[in-house]
């Protein structure tokens, strides 16, 4: 039985922290925050989404009792999320080949056997594109494969949902016309587009209009916790029924019934979303989306280090190896085999 079994997850926010840290950190060896090369080496962490995550400007005051913040400020936002990608760029460039920035599911596959970190260009908010979509197409080209049409603001493109809970999804309106045409983009490009953050009303023109699997990179079951950033189950079926997936959030406070950030939550309510979103998607369509770097962890997982624990914990609720490859990562090779271009 292996307990290495290499694992490919959905979402992290290392590039806002080591952005964030001016120079003070380390993706190579750190003792700081969830994930670091050698960390990553220990847990069997073959890769993931990297995120791009700009943070309110610095005169933005924040937001109150959960209420979205104000929009970004384009220049602003352009600048910081392209300092963020150099970042990415710079780390493969030192990495001596042990990180590669990937740009097509074989890469992934290959970076599995060859035991390089895969890492993708993920931006979570569209805040840096412009409506007329040429940061785009040049993003595109640099090696940008996955898209959030937000986070948790509004931008050009759709309107985010609210940290409160409980609290529903259905807030605010659904997407702009830039936002539709936003959607026909990444299909055209073969860029994935992320749920996650999303608003109903936003989830439900995606579901209509893209021609991809429907995909959230790291959400769970609100029917477990009903945080506005979960998902129904209505939107589950329709993820379902587009052969898209969902990634598992391991933070705390999107995994309890009660929603408190408690580090003390175990393992097993992470195993509670993962069998219900298996039970309503199917084993094919469910993986992790742990949200390091971004969120508060269980303290029995703590860091990517600490991965072969949650696989452990899976298998004790009846998961067999076979299942357990396809959630760690043979699930995220299949999807962005059917939406990426190549």
């Amino acid at each position: 039985m292996d307990l290495h079994i290499p694992i490919f997850d959905g979402h992290n926010d290392t590039l806002l922290r080591l952005f964030a840290s001016k120079q003070n950190d380390s993706f190579f060896d750190s003792t700081q925050g969830h994930i670091d090369l050698t960390r990553a080496r220990a847990g069997g962490f073959a890769g993931g989404f990297f995120a791009v995550f700009v943070p309110s400007a610095p005169d933005e005051q924040p937001a109150n009792d959960g209420d979205l913040p104000e929009r970004l400020p384009f220049a602003y936002a352009l600048e910081t999320a392209l300092a963020m990608t150099a970042l990415l760029f710079q780390i493969e460039a030192q990495s001596a080949g042990q990180v590669r920035v990937v740009r097509t599911a074989d890469d992934i596959e290959h970076g599995i056997r060859t035991n390089t970190l895969s890492a993708i260009l993920h931006f979570e908010g569209a805040d840096a594109i412009d409506p007329e979509f040429h940061t785009l197409e040049v993003l595109y080209r640099a090696g940008l494969r996955s898209l959030g049409i937000v986070w948790s603001r509004p931008n050009a493109f759709g309107w985010g949902v609210p940290f409160r809970f409980p609290h529903t999804p259905d807030i605010g309106p659904g997407l702009t016309e830039a936002g539709h045409e936003l959607v026909r983009i990444c299909n055209r490009l073969g860029i994935m587009i992320d749920l996650s953050h999303l608003n109903e009303a936003g989830f439900w023109d995606v579901a209509r209009l893209s021609s991809a699997p429907l995909v959230a990179t790291h959400s769970n079951a609100y029917a477990l916790c009903p945080s506005p950033r979960n998902l129904t189950d209505r939107q589950l079926d329709a993820i379902r029924e587009s052969d898209g997936m969902v990634g598992v959030n391991f933070h705390v406070g999107f995994l309890r019934r009660d929603g408190r950030r408690d580090a003390a939550t175990p393992l097993d309510t992470v195993a509670e979303h993962v069998i219900y979103l298996v039970e309503r998607l199917g084993i094919d369509r469910v993986g992790f989306g742990s949200d390091f770097d971004g969120a508060l962890m269980p303290q029995a997982l703590g860091d990517v280090a600490g991965l072969p624990r949650l696989l452990e914990t899976l298998r004790r609720h009846g998961f067999d190896e076979a299942s357990l490859r396809k959630l760690a990562h043979e699930n995220w090779v299949r999807v962005l085999k059917k939406t990426w271009r190549g």
